[in-house]
């Protein structure tokens, strides 16, 4: 696949066959993800790789916020759970001065790569963001200042995918030089 072609398969699996992702495919992800840019290529990223069913159900069944449980989690193979240590420079000094948590962009770029590359090896991500940090954070036992902003499942999709959800047009969304000024 090109990566137009990435691009276009990548789509979001909430049914997964029982086949492990491989080591292999892991670590490819998270060379993907390693090699994403950051604030003063601070590269505050942290991953946990959780292919332990029962640490899966753990982070499924307390880690969920209520109404969206994401019963997907635990079928999925493979969850890695993106977090962050934010550095003293770019993430904590950087914010004071423009708001900007640069921790959270950097984290999105890896976090992009990874589900990228593992689009290329033919399994299914589903990006979650509705859950729980404080618990996530104690099954993991991730530290009180390390951030844990999204978990990513993996495996292969057992269903097929639906027909591609519409975006929108560029001229809604891109505009020359000013705000929307055609481009």
């Amino acid at each position: 696949m090109n990566f137009d072609e990435i691009i276009a398969a990548r789509h979001s699996v909430r049914d997964y066959a029982d086949t492990p992702v491989t080591r292999e495919q892991i670590f490819a992800m998270l060379e993907a993800a390693r090699a994403a840019p950051s604030a003063s290529n601070s590269q505050t990223w942290r991953f946990i790789v959780v292919t332990d069913p029962d640490v899966r159900a753990r982070l499924r069944d307390e880690g969920m916020m209520p109404i969206i449980r994401n019963k997907f989690m635990r079928e999925a193979p493979c969850i890695i759970v993106g977090c962050a240590q934010p550095d003293l420079i770019a993430n904590r000094l950087g914010t004071g001065f423009t708001g900007i948590e640069y921790y959270q962009i950097d984290m999105g770029i890896a976090l992009e790569h990874l589900v990228l590359k593992a689009t290329e090896l033919g399994l299914g991500t589903c990006w979650v963001g509705w859950f729980r940090e404080d618990r996530i954070k104690e099954i993991l036992g991730v530290p009180d200042k390390v951030r844990v902003l999204a978990l990513i499942s993996v495996g292969y999709g057992r269903e097929k995918r639906a027909a591609a959800r519409s975006r929108k047009p560029l001229d809604k969304i891109a505009w020359a030089d000013r705000w929307e000024n055609p481009l």
